[in-house]
């Protein structure tokens, strides 16, 4: 479906800037002749500043990036949203059927190989050629030192190619993998930009950098301490859980970038506290993760006060339809997207051995998890393997550490500990006086520890992407890991789609797991409206959690649940409308079992009125309203 994207003042009239939504690409359309193309039409160049000083090909600035002419249109800029009105009675085309997706504008046949070697694809006019080693991007000596110490001995691909297309000044959507390096892939040409620049920090940030969780924020930091203390570049980091004191302090004192949460960000926004009138350098990292955790509005927030003149590097490590939309908000400059591997397929690292064992019951998968710890192997020093064990909930997180704990040093993390225990664990873990860590998806997500042997699933997440997720904690830099999965008998939905994501990275997949698959999804599957959810938050999907699984609390198993044959709702039986409190999933109601209920009273909004129904719950009227999944777990 097509959608007008920010405009952009340098297209040449009538052409227009669209979004695809169901592909996410940007193409362009002629109003006067009806004409779209994936080519971006010749722009009317501007003169080049005076200052500004071209070296070795790339553009490098000693002017501000983004400086002269601003622009109208975009979050906060002068002109409102950018969108452009159409005229009465019109329509915006289709997309073109044809998209050149694999077309590499103007590279050599050196680059075209690189990119097929490292299963990457670019879109962008113009794409420039990747940096194949660290000093042909023309950075500082003193950057450069930090690469030697540092042990680096080749750019990653996602650096590679995102630095020269960084440093032209222009917008970057990148797609890859956990681990490939994004950090610094988006940092060093953001400490280039400040050095050019040379803005009053007192003033406020060149550089802002968005990130979901406080543990990334930190890791953010640590590179940008490394990176930029013998430039003099400051920086701070604000996220929530920790006093709003030193993070004010900082600000107070001026700050080249600053590093943050979206809910900490707003909140000293709204206070007046930090002014992001200067900001040219806007980076949004695990932007899927973000919008995941329902950040998108925090982040709109936040992007109105940039100016719309920026540049801005867009990472994330998946590229669904929800990414692609606001991505397409946010990038306008000339924007080059780059993928490592195929953004629409659901790829796990190669490097990775996984392991999957089907087992009968938690006492089986308490019994097993010390036993897959103490047969790693430990490394040259005698020091035992990292293990990161992943739960489902805060609560089995604690009970696993604290079984663990004494044979092994172990400790937990998630969101209801405090930024003192967290920053412990974490610190514990990575000098290795304590080599298991326990944690929630949330948690863990974005954090780059080195050298993490293995990863232990000891409960399966709610689907196989945050399954890839996790894996991701080893097998980094082109190391080598392993991962241990635990999966239930009544898993057999997500085996099946487990399936096809091992046998595409050459994994074994054997006979148990085949059964389990072929046993069906009557499992806890999302598939018809996720796990049934909690207290008043409406079941969702057969009477809550997949086909009759369970669900749970009020309106989702427990008051009327039921499901697609299911015992009668395991309690009121299709009182209050068949569908309990709040019903939810298809037409809400979705009295127990097979028509089942019948529904005494009508429910409250939500649950559907007449409630009953055939199939555990289409019979369920106005509750199409309320089709909520449960909760994302920390």
């Amino acid at each position: 479906m097509p959608i007008e994207a920010r405009d952009d003042p340098t297209l040449p009239p009538p052409w227009r800037q669209l979004f695809d939504s169901d592909s996410g690409y940007t193409y362009y359309w002629n109003g006067a002749t009806n004409v779209t193309t994936y080519e971006r039409p010749a722009a009317v160049e501007a003169p080049a500043p005076e200052s500004s000083d071209y070296r070795d090909g790339n553009l490098q600035y000693s002017s501000q990036w983004g400086g002269g002419g601003g622009g109208g249109g975009g979050y906060g800029g002068g002109g409102g949203s950018g969108a452009m009105a159409l005229p009465t009675g019109a329509s915006m085309p289709a997309a073109p059927t044809q998209l050149k997706f694999n077309k590499d504008f103007q590279s050599t046949d050196r680059a075209l190989g690189w990119r097929r070697e490292n299963n990457m694809t670019v879109q962008g006019q113009a794409c420039p050629d990747p940096f194949y080693q660290f000093d042909e991007a023309g950075f500082s000596p003193d950057i450069m030192a930090e690469i030697q110490r540092a042990g680096f001995a080749t750019p990653t691909p996602i650096q590679s190619q995102a630095w020269p297309v960084a440093m032209q000044g222009r917008d970057l959507v990148a797609i890859a993998k956990t681990g490939s390096g994004k950090t610094c892939g988006y940092l060093l040409p953001g400490l280039v930009q400040i050095a050019n620049t040379r803005k009053d920090p007192r003033t406020g940030p060149t550089m802002l950098c968005i990130a979901p969780t406080r543990e990334l924020a930190n890791q953010i930091k640590e590179e940008a301490d490394k990176f930029g203390r013998t430039q003099g570049v400051r920086n701070t980091c604000l996220y929530g859980g920790a006093p709003k004191g030193p993070q004010l302090r900082d600000l107070s004192y001026g700050v080249h970038i600053v590093i943050a949460t979206p809910g900490r960000l707003n909140d000293f926004l709204e206070q007046r506290s930090v002014n992001l009138s200067q900001v040219s350098y806007l980076v949004l990292d695990e932007a899927d993760r973000m919008l995941d955790m329902g950040f998108e509005p925090q982040i709109q927030k936040i992007v109105r006060q940039v100016p719309a003149s920026r540049q801005t590097l867009f990472f994330s490590a998946t590229w669904p339809k929800e990414v692609r939309s606001i991505a397409a908000q946010f990038v306008v400059n000339s924007t080059v997207h780059v993928f490592i591997g195929d953004p629409h397929q659901l790829n796990a690292n190669a490097d990775i051995e996984q392991r999957i064992e089907v087992v009968s019951d938690r006492f089986a998968k308490e019994r097993r998890l010390p036993e897959i710890i103490s047969s790693l192997p430990r490394g040259a020093d005698g020091s035992p393997a990292k293990v990161i064990v992943f739960a489902n909930t805060k609560k089995q997180c604690d009970q696993i550490a604290y079984g663990l704990a004494r044979q092994f040093g172990a400790s937990a993390i998630h969101g209801d500990k405090s930024q003192y225990d967290r920053d412990n664990t974490l610190r514990s873990f990575k000098n290795g006086s304590r080599p298991v860590m326990v944690a929630t998806d949330v948690a863990a997500r974005g954090l780059d520890i080195p050298n993490v042997e293995c990863v232990i699933n000891f409960d399966f997440p709610n689907g196989v992407e945050d399954y890839v997720h996790r894996i991701g904690r080893t097998g980094r830099a082109g190391k080598k890991g392993t991962a241990h999965t635990f999966m239930s008998s009544d898993e057999g939905k997500l085996a099946s789609q487990l399936i096809p994501v091992l046998r595409k990275a050459k994994q074994a997949v054997t006979p148990e797991l085949e059964q389990l698959a072929a046993s069906g999804g009557f499992g806890r599957g999302r598939s018809f409206g996720g796990r049934g959810g909690g207290r008043g938050r409406g079941g969702g999907g057969y009477g809550g959690g997949g086909y009759g699984g369970g669900g749970g609390g009020y309106g989702g198993g427990g008051y009327g649940g039921g499901g697609y044959g299911g015992a009668g709702g395991g309690g009121a039986g299709g009182g209050y409308g068949g569908g309990g409190y709040g019903g939810g999933g298809y037409g809400g109601g979705g009295g127990g079992g097979y028509g089942g209920g019948g529904g005494g009273m009508a429910a409250p909004p939500g649950g559907g009125y007449g409630g009953g129904g055939s199939y555990g719950g289409y019979g369920g009227g106005a509750g199409a309203r309320d089709r909520s999944r449960s909760p994302p777990r920390r």
